[in-house]
């Protein structure tokens, strides 16, 4: 069997390792005889994979103890609207800084909510970067300030948090989590979907800072109350469970690796082959991002034609690589090098540019 290179953006790669051992554990899961899938969410045998999936990530992450950490479902997409349906309150204005398409939809939610304003937007300049911290108003009597911590779509990501100047700080991390060490103190919330660098799609973290638990109104619909799922340990309904079991797959992997320093270490080794490449091309290839707001996850570049991307695309692929189409929304080309794709296979991608540059 030959792996594809594989560069999708979401659902993206995991590690050949968990694949391996999920396949392995797939019809007889600890000696149950039965597969993980069909365990009961009750039962001591999955308590055990949901408590060390949550326990692992605890210790990866340094999440302080006044945090939970919760195991939802419905995506980034639908932390959209839970944000501000449990943080935003009546009179209160959330705070939004717009670094691409996902932070625009949080926005959109949010006001559907209540009162919203935008802190910084780098559109006009068709989000080619990350604003700077003199650029943000943010005042210090906001509900919340919402970012997106990495931008798919751009290319681009956040070298430092914001200051919000007491206000918490909301992120989406569906796409950087875990690349990377960061201080989860600094956060009210933290959330993100899984198919990227946590595990596949279907599962969503959410960590969230204890005290911001009593912000959550009595009437909102249960499932979309914060506090149903920290109380019940995100057992409330059925839970994704063979998602949460490759999700302590891939903690565990990561683990074995040395833990986030070690991944974010070959993280920037990957980076920094793809845009040497882009740097080094006299022209031929463009990046996207502004160098100092470049994303370690998403690599983004054009080349001088269309056409030229269409045929570099279509070589591609007969060559192996999967996924290196820009999204729909923007064009061009984009290499998502997320923690599960190797460094072998951005190696092969940058001989693969080189030797498509000197052709052309």
């Amino acid at each position: 069997m030959k792996r594809a290179y594989n560069f999708y953006a979401g659902p993206a790669a995991l590690p050949l390792e968990v694949l391996q051992e999920a396949q392995a554990e797939l019809l007889d899961f600890g000696g149950t005889g039965m597969s993980v899938m069909e365990l009961s969410h009750r039962s001591k045998d999955y308590d055990a994979v949901h408590e060390g999936a949550g326990q692992r990530l605890r210790q990866l992450l340094n999440i302080p103890a006044d945090y939970e950490v919760l195991f939802l479902q419905g995506g980034a997409s639908l932390q959209f609207a839970m944000v501000p349906l449990n943080l935003l309150g009546e009179g209160e204005t959330a705070n939004y800084i717009l670094t691409g398409s996902w932070s625009e939809k949080a926005l959109a939610e949010a006001v559907k909510v209540g009162q919203t304003k935008v802190g910084a937007s780098t559109k006009e300049e068709k989000f080619r970067r990350i604003p700077s911290q003199g650029e943000l108003e943010i005042t210090g009597d906001e509900a919340y300030v919402h970012i997106t911590s990495n931008n798919t779509i751009y290319g681009t990501q956040w070298q430092e948090f914001p200051d919000t100047k007491g206000v918490p700080l909301v992120a989406d991390m569906s796409s950087d989590i875990l690349s990377k060490p960061f201080d989860v103190s600094r956060f009210g919330l933290i959330y993100a979907g899984a198919q990227k660098n946590l595990g596949p799609s279907g599962v969503t973290v959410v960590i969230i800072r204890r005290d911001l638990l009593g912000r959550s109104r009595e009437e909102l619909p249960t499932m979309l109350n914060y506090n149903t799922h920290a109380k019940a340990r995100s057992l409330y309904n059925t839970p994704p469970t063979f998602g949460i079991y490759l999700l302590g797959k891939v903690l565990s992997w990561v683990e074995r690796k040395g833990g986030v320093a070690a991944i974010a270490r070959q993280n920037e080794l990957k980076a920094r082959i793809l845009y040497d490449a882009i740097d080094q091309s006299g022209g031929f290839y463009r990046g996207h991002a502004e160098k100092e707001s470049r994303s370690l996850m998403n690599v983004t570049f054009n080349l001088p034609t269309e056409e030229l991307e269409k045929e570099f695309l279509a070589e591609a692929a007969a060559a192996g690589f999967v996924g290196l189409g820009g999204h729909r929304s923007i064009g061009g080309c984009r290499a998502s090098i997320y923690n599960a794709v190797p460094v072998e296979a951005c190696e092969a991608l940058r001989d693969f540019m080189l030797a498509f540059k000197a052709k052309h």
